[in-house]
């Protein structure tokens, strides 16, 4: 892997291509009242959490099945026009902006659980379905979907980023959860990958080639996902630490000692602060680890002690466990309240989140070299990871009509990411590339890893349709 050598630009140029009088006709006589034009539904669809800005999509086509999909997807490729994919918009790379114009395709309607196979341990949705969704519609059979990426997020969008969150550790990310796939493609061709088999030797894995490619490759319009029998017994707690390197030794010595954890998530003490603002709860203002353990009775109770003996040895104090739901969502709404309770700490200000990953050993190299520049700054930043598996994430807080504290969070960023993959680490972890990464992704990659994934973008999208301007320029 190459560190990056010069700061990368923010995003691509914007040129819009021209959405021609006649494609939106013939939309408006397809779709009827579900295609929209209006300002203020082009606007919702042409922005996402990430701090960039473009106009938004020429129009909006509310999809209700396959077949809407297909409709849209082929007209749009008889003007040669973009088409971008939109779940609930809760993206932070600037996946759902439309930089070379185009039409928008809102999945939220297609929102069923098709199928449960409870004795297979699978369950197939429609993409708008979202992962809190389904797990109040399969949790009467015992199970539950892991994947938790903090925001309610829709599984088409999880699955196009290959998204993942807090049970990564434990649970794998999109990518080992994904079985098969329905895919509308640039031509707007109907295919399926994958089975509900757990396992397949046929052909080229197509479904890991459309998991994480962004909106990029075709439009995913259905998934068969593995879903987990609840565990026994849960057991939640939290721990503060008198600095983030004691909070950072104590999760690698417990993942190389095999503990088997569910969860394991830092959060700094200026994020603390600003939960307890936010949320009105009362956190010590110190660097926590919030933890989760599942299994059997026996096995929650042997996995927590020795959790706790290890914390302990590193100063871990203040633990507070937490074994009913009431009390587990609690302590995790500290986590799941972070980025939120950030952005409002500065009013009006936007954020620019990392996401980097590295091997679980160079964790404390990575992260604390990381946390002094961000301190010597002065950026106000949050810090919360999914430390079990080497990932975690800043968010500068920067006004974002001061040029100068932009400039500053990018070279912060652009730091973080070198250090990252000279740990032979990744420039994302879980966001995806989106328009962020284009220049780490071929840092990280190298010119002719990022060329072969243009070959094959060319093949399966020769007019370039199919959210064009992401992951990399053509």
């Amino acid at each position: 892997m190459n560190a990056p050598t010069s700061t990368p630009h923010l995003m691509p140029e914007i040129q819009p291509r021209e959405v021609p009088a006649a494609l939106l006709e013939a939309l408006k006589a397809r779709f009827g009242a579900n295609c929209s034009t209006a300002l203020a539904v082009r606007e919702q669809h042409g922005r996402d959490e990430s701090s960039f800005q473009a106009p938004p999509p020429a129009a909006v086509v509310f999809a209700e099945s396959t077949q809407d999909v297909a409709d849209a997807v082929k007209l749009a490729a008889q003007w040669e026009v973009p088409v971008i994919p939109f779940g609930v918009g809760s993206s932070l790379e600037g996946h759902l902006l439309a930089v070379q114009g185009g039409i928008s395709i809102d999945l939220m309607r297609m929102n069923k659980v098709l199928s449960i196979n409870a004795d297979d341990l699978t369950v197939t949705v429609q993409p708008g379905v979202t992962r809190k969704q389904l797990n109040e519609e399969i949790k009467s059979t015992g199970l539950f979907f892991p994947i938790d990426p903090g925001a309610d997020a829709t599984l088409g969008g999880m699955s196009a980023t290959r998204a993942s969150g807090t049970n990564a550790v434990r649970y794998g990310t999109m990518r080992e959860n994904v079985l098969a796939l329905e895919v509308v493609t640039a031509s707007g061709e109907l295919i399926r990958t994958g089975t509900r088999a757990k396992k397949s030797s046929a052909g080229y894995d197509l479904t890991r080639l459309f998991v994480g490619s962004e909106g990029t490759l075709g439009v995913i319009t259905e998934i068969t996902l593995r879903i987990y029998p609840l565990p026994e017994a849960i057991s939640a707690a939290i721990c503060s630490f008198p600095s983030i390197a004691a909070a950072v030794h104590t999760v690698i010595q417990t993942i190389q000692l095999g503990v088997p954890i569910a969860r394991v998530e830092l959060i700094d003490q200026n994020t603390v602060r600003m939960v307890n603002a936010y949320a009105k709860l009362g956190l010590r203002e110190e660097p926590m680890l919030l933890m989760e353990f599942h299994g059997s009775p026996s096995g929650v109770k042997e996995q927590a002690e020795t959790v706790q003996e290890i914390a302990s040895e590193h100063g871990g104090k203040a633990f507070e466990w937490a074994t009913t739901p009431e009390e587990r969502t609690r302590l995790w709404t500290a986590r799941h309240n972070a980025y939120f309770a950030a952005i409002q700490s500065r009013p009006g200000c936007r954020a620019i989140s990392t996401d980097t990953c590295v091997p679980i050993s160079r964790l404390a190299d990575c992260l604390l070299a990381s946390v002094a520049e961000a301190d010597a700054s002065g950026i106000p930043y949050f810090l919360v990871g999914h430390v079990g598996d080497g990932n975690f994430h800043f968010g500068y807080l920067l006004n974002p009509d001061d040029p100068k504290e932009r400039e500053v969070a990018e070279a912060l960023n652009h730091k973080l990411v070198a250090r990252a993959l000279s740990l032979e680490g990744t420039c994302t972890g879980e966001h995806g590339v989106g328009l962020h990464k284009m220049d780490f992704l071929v840092s990280e990659t190298g010119a002719g890893a990022v060329d072969m994934m243009r070959t094959i973008k060319r093949a399966l999208d020769p007019k370039n349709i199919m959210n064009p301007g992401k992951i990399f320029e053509l």
